[in-house]
């Protein structure tokens, strides 16, 4: 019965990791998309100011 109790307790561990990394990986993907989707911005705000001095 002990036996059952540990396997049991390790395999709710397990699942609870792995949910945790899932989530962390979400919100390190949702950071990422915000970053790039603002340095995205802001690169191309200076290329066409270039672009515009240039001409």
């Amino acid at each position: 019965m002990a036996v059952n109790q540990k396997m049991l307790s390790k395999r709710k561990q397990r699942g609870a990791t792995m949910i945790e990394y899932a989530i962390m990986v979400a919100l390190i993907a949702a950071v990422a998309i915000t970053v790039v989707k603002t340095l995205g911005t802001d690169v191309a705000a200076k290329f066409t100011a270039v672009d515009t001095a240039i001409k």
